[in-house]
């Protein structure tokens, strides 16, 4: 049996070697290694498969997210709503920008934002709700964007983990998340479901305003070359990156598909255990699992997660520590908040390999010691 790796990018990356090689000499021989043509093919060809008007590429997600909220023109003090049960560049950004975090419920089922929650949040200094589609679940747009909508607040879609992701409104249309806020944001980072060879994120927005001010910001604030309208920074996709991005572009509903039929395994392997929750599917969410998560109940999580490494077997906690209590945040008082769900799913969560290069012989050996050690 192979080694079991919690993402395997080198045989992703062997799978289509030639074609990678290639284009990247070909930006070697070109040297055009900033802002080089295959930068903007690449946007274009990402707008249109999200269907979105604007792709802004830049250095990494968290940039991305930065950049959103410096384009939005948020002011120190204006309060952002987002979950605490989420990756720290989530919630780090606004801090950066001296905006307050304001850390909300997760549903216990999606591990995705409480709309209930947002509402209940919401006050005359709340700006704008960050929610994150997490794990490769969207969160509940539809609704959202109503309460959005109701309080005059923008929509910034973190979507670093649930790209090609398709979201089914009530009325039977769809849109791909990170395209129905007024701004969305994703990451490029290796283990992605869309991963580079290095770091690189992306900003999409469908407001063509919207869209020169993220530009700008991204580029030292700089309307034209040496004139700069705004405070801005230096943010972008170098060109070996884009290359790579493009050719695995083409593959990414093919990896969508293994990455759940992986999933569709471990869901049959774990159906009747008591003990065990797989990730839940929503009706309106096209899971692209970007993680396998579980939902413990009765087991020593901890105990698993060290019985599987032992076994030469990878596992990973996302997140042990929730946002509101991490000491980067005690500015805002933010470890007083009550936050029982997350704090439950913090306890409870352990991910599972999963990614496009899995095997039955793997999937086997993993399922079997989860459940050697669970059923002992």
């Amino acid at each position: 049996m192979r080694s079991i790796q919690m993402v395997d990018t080198r045989t992703q990356y062997h799978n289509i070697k030639d074609e990678v090689d290639k284009a990247v000499i070909d930006v070697m021989e070109s040297s055009a290694f900033i802002n080089g043509k295959p930068v903007q093919d690449f946007a274009n060809n990402l707008s249109l498969y999200l269907g979105v008007k604007h792709t802004i590429p830049c250095a990494n997600g968290t940039d991305a997210l930065q950049i959103a909220m410096m384009a939005l023109g948020l002011q120190p003090g204006d309060e952002v709503i987002t979950p605490s049960f989420t990756y720290i560049a989530t919630t780090e950004v606004i801090a950066l920008l001296k905006l307050k975090p304001v850390f909300v419920e997760v549903d216990s089922k999606t591990f995705c934002i409480d709309p209930v929650a947002i509402e209940k949040a919401i006050t005359s200094k709340t700006k704008a709700i960050v929610p994150v589609h997490l794990y490769g679940h969207a969160a509940k747009m539809e609704e959202i964007m109503a309460i959005a909508k109701k309080h005059n607040l923008y929509v910034i879609e973190d979507n670093a983990q649930a790209i090609g992701c398709d979201y089914t409104f009530t009325d039977g249309s769809k849109k791909k998340t990170g395209t129905i806020g007024h701004i969305g944001c994703t990451s490029f980072y290796p283990s992605k479901n869309l991963g580079a060879f290095g770091d690189g994120g992306a900003i999409f927005t469908n407001d063509d305003e919207l869209a020169v001010k993220l530009k700008m910001t991204a580029n030292h604030g700089q309307s034209k070359r040496y004139y700069h309208d705004v405070v801005g920074c230096n943010s972008r996709l170098d060109t070996i990156q884009a290359v790579i991005l493009d050719i695995k572009l083409k593959h990414l509903d093919e990896y969508i598909v293994a990455r759940r039929k992986v999933a569709d395994y471990y869901d049959k392997a774990f159906a009747g255990n008591k003990k065990i929750q797989t990730p839940y599917r929503a009706p309106y969410s096209h899971h692209v699992f970007h993680q396998y998560t579980l939902l413990l109940e009765g087991v020593d999580r901890d105990g698993l997660n060290q019985f599987l490494a032992e076994q030469q077997v990878p596992s990973m906690i996302y997140y042990p520590v929730p946002g509101h209590k991490q000491k980067m945040f005690a500015q805002f008082n933010a470890a007083s908040q009550v936050l029982p769900v997350t704090d439950w799913l913090t306890e409870r969560v352990i991910s599972l390999p999963i990614h496009t290069e899995m095997d039955e012989e793997q999937l086997l050996f993993i399922t079997s010691k989860v459940l050697e050690y669970i059923n002992k």
